[in-house]
């Protein structure tokens, strides 16, 4: 059984990777863009907030400006794509590999620690709740503002237009959209939400270290799979919504398994859990759908 502290921060993480889990859906569902740019703009995220905040800057203005550092980098890969046509996937490898470098040069280390700095989290504990409740009530806030904006966003003209360049470009393009800049700015956006995913990451954990991205598009990835075997994504909402829970139930998932003492795992096997994970998250649809059909067609 879970601890209750473990399980609040299976939720902490969670919450906090249904953001990334937000901005793989802009990318590899509705640009069908695939984007590994992810693995470092979830760093660099982290390393711009936690840098401001050691320099004096408001913990809010350090984790726009984190945002703000994720969307360049997004902006980079999609403009290696669009004006120099180079492939999508080896422009997000080429970006990836280039911020590895960037963000040692922003931390000046390979890691920088938060714990006696004030941070979004710091007013929070004034409240009267458990330490390790705070951080699941604001990510709440910040994950439901993002998915209502999202929304509002997917619903917009721009919005329209971006998912009419993922769902047929040539038929956008012939409509007078530009699809090159939707390109742009739908992974642009897709990874400023990684990097305020980050930026939350390192606040919460107390510090931002250069590796912390790594196997972040898997666990992105595992979340937006998973979220969709639970909740259909037929409408905006509900693919925002099963984005968010697949983050939580991965999340709890890897935390049941880890705990579990009948079944022997350990940190080192948490890699094999996320492919088990990923892998029935993929299967277990088409098994439902395959039993469904055969029985309507047994009852016919």
């Amino acid at each position: 059984m879970l601890s209750e502290i473990a399980f609040y921060g299976a939720i902490e993480t969670g919450l906090i990777y249904g953001l990334v889990a937000f901005g793989i859906y802009i990318s590899f569902r509705v640009l069908d863009f695939p984007d590994l740019t992810v693995d470092g703009s979830f760093p660099l995220g982290a390393a711009v907030a936690a840098v401001l905040i050691i320099g004096g800057w408001n913990p809010w203005l350090a984790t726009g400006m984190a945002v703000l550092a994720g969307m360049a980098a997004g902006a980079v890969t999609a403009l290696l794509n669009v004006k120099l046509k180079i492939l999508n996937l080896l422009a997000s490898i080429l970006t990836m590999i280039a911020l590895y470098s960037v963000n040692l040069r922003i931390m000046g280390r390979p890691n920088v620690a938060l714990l006696t700095e004030e941070t979004v989290l710091t007013p929070w504990y004034d409240l009267n709740l458990a330490y390790h409740q705070v951080p699941v009530l604001l990510f709440i806030i910040v994950v439901v503002v993002a998915l209502i904006l999202l929304w509002r966003f997917m619903k917009s003209e721009t919005g329209l237009a971006m998912r009419a360049t993922g769902a047929n470009p040539r038929m956008a393009r012939a409509q007078g959209i530009a699809t090159g800049g939707m390109i742009v700015l739908g992974v642009a956006l897709s990874n400023g939400l990684v990097g305020l995913a980050g930026a939350l990451f390192a606040q919460s954990q107390g510090a931002a270290d250069v590796t912390m991205g790594v196997g972040v598009i898997v666990i992105g990835l595992a979340s937006l799979i998973g979220g969709e075997a639970v909740i259909t994504p037929s409408t905006v909402v509900r693919a925002l919504l099963a984005c968010v829970f697949g983050a939580i139930i991965y999340r709890l998932a890897i935390a049941f398994a880890l705990n579990a003492d009948v079944l022997g795992l350990q940190a080192q096997d948490l890699n094999l859990i996320t492919a088990v994970l990923v892998t029935l998250a993929i299967v277990l649809p088409g098994v439902r759908s395959s039993v469904i059909g055969k029985f309507t067609r047994n009852k016919a």
